[in-house]
């Protein structure tokens, strides 16, 4: 045997043992391998299909949205006539407009020229004077409070750090949610108020600020001092602490006051994020920014600094937030700072409880199915291709190893399409052997030797190969983006078990042709 070819077969005999460890583990119960220092902690994962859980369809009443960009705008109205010094009896924003009460003949044009600068209101009635949004606007509005709602549910129930393990906030249609809390994570009674709950919004005057929490409090004597606490600004994606704040115990100013926030540009471009307060909260920001001017104001939504911008001038019912924001994070941190000041309405319309007895059933199902499907193909490839058929039937056992071996070592989710993926593998694993082998049993009809033949065959099929899974993958790709809870299981499977499978097919099964029959002189390959 070679020096090259020792060196491969160990490199795959590594990558099988490492992968093989974690998907191994999966069958020792997790409360015996959590502390036990020789297995991992975590692994494969179940989804709500597989261990049981809460099952919701969330309906939004976007409605809601509407009425509050109406308000505002009746807000904004009031604002204009009064800088003009015309007078009218009030207005009232409601599911049939925004009616002006008391609009003379000589305060009508001035409202009507308002309307019109908006741009986003039609007038319906001159009797009271009534405004409704435009069909556009209107669609953009209970957009926003679409994405409101999706973010605060996002943030309380399957937020990565503070959420609850392998939930799903996903959009349905075009006022629905769907969410699903696998397991017997939290009861019915918790669950709808953590539902029905929305995040709360706080502006605090920073007092200290260092990029951890240890060189933070070794500023103070080690201890938070009496009237202050500790806020932390985390990585999206990790969870980790990038900034650590000093702040007061209490609020500044809350987000109750708080009617709109909107991603806008400065003037050389730059994203920022517009926000708007009520007369009684424009009063108090102004105060408090007139009073702090060069001082940092730390934006915390539910204990999570967002932002902590220094406040450069004195700021009323409008300010910017600036900061080193792309487009699309402005966009988010406008939706977080409506989310703390909304509160759309939402009814659960669609609940189910699915039982962890179920869910082992589908288990054992699925993994009955597995085994029929790896035994039915693994006497197939023998019988039909012989020793070539073991080799094949050797790769199919690896694949399926190192399939759940890197779900596993990612901490996948398992659901039960997924299983049914997993299924779909074993037969996409032999695919490619079939492919190999017949391009082999080509060669040899054209009297090539056996070594050859081999080395032939597997060239040729190559591209087959790649084409074939390449197609696949990019289908799963798809699915997995466009897909919600279940389906994006599927797609998760599909994809890992597409890449093992090519592995197993062009590098297992090739370090066994060239095991044996390798460089050995064989009158015929048994195949």
């Amino acid at each position: 045997m070679s020096s090259n070819l020792r060196l491969r077969g160990l490199l795959v005999a590594a990558v099988l043992l490492l992968l093989g460890y974690f998907a191994l583990a999966n069958f020792v119960p997790k409360q015996q391998r959590t502390g036990s220092g020789w297995l991992p902690d975590d692994g494969l994962r179940l989804g709500l299909d597989l261990q049981g859980g809460i099952h919701w369809v969330v309906g939004v009443e976007l409605a809601s949205s509407v009425k509050h960009e109406l308000e505002a705008l009746g807000g904004r109205l009031g604002q204009r006539l009064e800088d003009e010094g015309v007078r009218i009896d009030g207005w009232v924003a409601d599911e049939g407009g925004l009616r002006i009460e008391g609009a003379s003949e000589t305060v009508q044009p001035v409202v009507e020229t308002w309307a019109t600068e908006t741009g986003v209101l039609v007038e319906t009635g001159d009797d009271p004077l009534t405004y409704v949004l435009t069909d556009e606007w209107r669609a953009e509005v209970e957009e926003r409070g679409m994405s409101q709602v999706l973010e605060v549910l996002r943030r309380r129930i399957a937020d990565p750090i503070q959420g609850i393990p392998d939930s799903v906030v996903t959009r349905q249609g075009t006022d629905r949610v769907l969410v699903q809390i696998p397991g017997g994570q939290l009861d019915r009674a918790s669950a709808r108020e953590l539902l029905r709950s929305t995040g709360f919004l706080e502006f605090k005057l920073v007092e200290d600020t260092a990029a951890t929490e240890e060189s933070l409090l070794a500023d103070h004597g080690g201890e938070v001092p009496d009237g202050s606490k500790l806020a932390f600004e985390r990585d999206k994606e990790s969870g980790r602490v990038i900034n650590a704040f000093l702040v007061g115990e209490r609020a500044d100013i809350t987000g109750e006051y708080l009617t709109d926030a909107r991603m806008n540009f400065d003037r050389v471009q730059r994203p920022i994020v517009e926000f708007t307060f009520n007369t009684k909260g424009g009063e108090l920001f102004q105060q408090l920014t007139g009073d702090n001017i060069g001082e940092a104001l730390a934006i915390i939504l539910d204990d999570n600094v967002y932002s902590a911008p220094v406040i450069r001038s004195q700021i009323g019912l409008r300010g910017q937030i600036e900061g080193r924001f792309t487009s699309q994070e402005a966009a988010d941190l406008a939706v977080v700072l409506r989310s703390g000041a909304l509160s759309v309405p939402v009814e659960i319309l669609e609940e189910r409880s699915i039982g962890p007895a179920l869910g082992a059933d589908s288990i054992e199902r699925g993994v009955r199915a597995s085994i029929l499907g790896l035994v039915l193909v693994v006497i197939f490839v023998v019988v039909y291709y012989r020793l070539s058929g073991v080799y094949a039937a050797i790769a199919l056992f690896a694949n399926l190893m190192l399939l759940i071996g890197v779900m596993s070592l990612f901490e996948a989710t398992l659901t039960l399409p997924g299983l049914a993926g997993i299924v779909l593998t074993v037969g996409m694993a032999v695919d490619a052997n079939v492919i190999i082998f017949e391009r082999i049993r080509e060669e040899l009809r054209s009297d090539k030797t056996p070594r050859a033949a081999v080395a032939t065959g597997f060239s040729k099929a190559v591209w087959t190969i790649l084409d074939a899974n390449i197609t696949t993958l990019l289908t799963a790709l798809v699915l997995f983006e466009y897909g919600t809870g279940p389906i994006k299981g599927f797609a998760v499977t599909l994809s890992i078990g597409v890449v093992t499978s090519v592995f197993s097919a062009l590098v297992i099964t090739r370090l066994l042709f060239e095991i044996y029959p390798g460089s050995r002189h064989v009158e015929q390959v048994s195949i």
